[in-house]
Formats: C-alpha cells, structure tokens, sequence
C-alpha cells in the first residue's frame, strides 16, 4: 500500500523518525512490537519495527541508516510516497499482563519497538504494578526519545538511563544496561520482562531477570534476524524451528535461550 511521508523527524545521527499516512485506502492496523516491511521504490524493502503509540497520528517508524533500503528510508522528505506491507509478527502483549509488575530494558535503538508498549504500560489505571525501565545508549548523543523518557517518569515509571560512554556534558549513570537493571526495583516472582537490543544483550539481560528470579517464560524478547519477506515463506529468518517473521519477533526466552547460540548467516 503506498503511503506518503506527512512528518519527519531526526532523533539522532543517523536515526530518523518518519510518520505514513496511506495514500488511500485503510490505515495500516497495529500493535506495539511489530513490524512492518517498508519499500523505498526502486532500491528495495526492509522489516522496520512500528515506533508508535496507539492514537498517534499515522503510522510511525524510526530507522536507523545502515544500509541501502535504510538509507533511502531516512532520506525520504515530506510528502514523498513509500510502500508498506503489514503489519506482521507478534507483539508484546501489554493488553495481556493486568496488574502485574512490568521491567522493560531497551539496548540502543532497541527502544523503538518498546516505545508503544511503554506508552501504554505508562498510563495503565491507578492500581496497576510498578513500571521499571533500564534504558541503554553508546553515547548521550545516541539517547532517542528525550521527550519520551521525561513523559515515563513523570507518569509514575522508575527510569535508569546510561551510556557506554560519556561525553563532558554527561551528568548520568555510565556504564553497561545490566548495571541499571540492578538498581531497579521490581517483585521478581510477579514480573514480566520485555527486553531489546543487541542479541548479546538480550542474553546477557534474560539470564541475569532469571537468576534474580523472574521466570523464563515471563521474559519477552524481540528477535531481529534477516526477516525478507514478512509471512513466514522465504526461510530466510528462520532460527531453528522457528521463522522469527512469523513466530516473532517478540518470543519467550524460555522457548529460544538455547537457539539464540546460534548466530545468523
């Protein structure tokens, strides 16, 4: 479906925040942690992860320029027309966990896809368990969402945020993501996990919610292999007996601790 570009926005060097609109027709419908496969004509598709919250304008996507497809992407300016496939995959699952106590840890632009779920988690009703959040970034520069990350804290959810490194600005915490998730408080024995970023992250962070107690299929993460298609057909992002396009993106740890030694090809 093609859609036209009606905002841009860049969140950081390199990393750029574009809101569709369809052409015509339906809007695409979604659900925080999915994806959608986004054409640049002419030069090819890639699977974006939505970076929206439900009742913001359009349909939001924030893409970081690595590659051809990407690059095109970022460069597109206001009121060019893209294509859209999706969405696809699976979601968090936020409408699911009620009253229980919710940790979120997002590794560089693994925040993207858990900005929705965030969004939501944040402006539950009065009564609903504690949101913690362990933000991580390379840099300061690299910190996405400012804006957003004031809006969590002042909804109520606890925000650690640290860089690898920091520059002479830089007042906050530095250090790896695992060190803030130490400093969040949570009950462990009724919590659930959504956790992004890196893979060799995502271990890290899954074993170590599990050795603090949270259950391993209380923990969600969101695989990114090299989806190409969207609909589970090509092969191309299939991770043992799984097609993360299909399957995933966001699975329980519980169903892929042992699949994720595996590295992609």
């Amino acid at each position: 479906m093609p859609h036209r570009v009606v905002e841009r926005r860049v969140e950081a060097e390199g990393i750029v925040t574009v809101v569709l609109e369809p052409v015509s027709g339906e809007p695409v419908v979604w659900r925080p942690g999915q994806f959608a496969m986004l054409t640049a004509f002419g030069v090819g598709e890639a699977a974006i992860s939505v970076s929206g919250v439900p009742g913001e304008r359009g349909l939001r996507h924030t893409i970081r320029d690595v590659g051809a497809v990407s690059h095109a992407l970022c460069s597109a300016e206001v009121g060019s027309v893209v294509g859209v496939r999706g969405a696809f995959g699976t979601s968090w699952g936020v409408e699911e966990l009620g009253a229980r106590d919710v940790v979120v840890v997002a590794g560089g632009i693994g925040v993207v896809p858990l900005r929705g779920a965030l969004w939501s988690l944040a402006t539950r009703a009065p009564g609903h368990g504690v949101l913690a959040v362990a933000l991580g970034a390379r840099s300061p520069d690299q910190v996405i969402f400012r804006d957003d990350i004031d809006g969590w804290r002042e909804a109520g959810a606890e925000v650690e945020l640290t860089v690898d490194v920091a520059d002479a600005g830089w007042t906050g915490s530095v250090g790896l993501v695992t060190a803030a998730l130490s400093r969040l408080s949570f009950d462990e024995q009724d919590t659930v996990a959504l956790v992004c970023g890196p893979e060799v992250m995502m271990r890290i962070v899954a074993r170590a919610l599990v050795d603090r107690g949270v259950a391993a299929d209380r923990v969600r993460l969101s695989l990114e292999r090299n989806m190409q298609c969207g609909i589970g057909l090509c092969g191309h992002c299939q991770l043992g007996p799984l097609v993360v396009c299909r399957d995933g993106p966001v699975l329980l740890y519980s169903r892929v601790a042992a699949l994720l030694a595996e590295r992609e090809r």
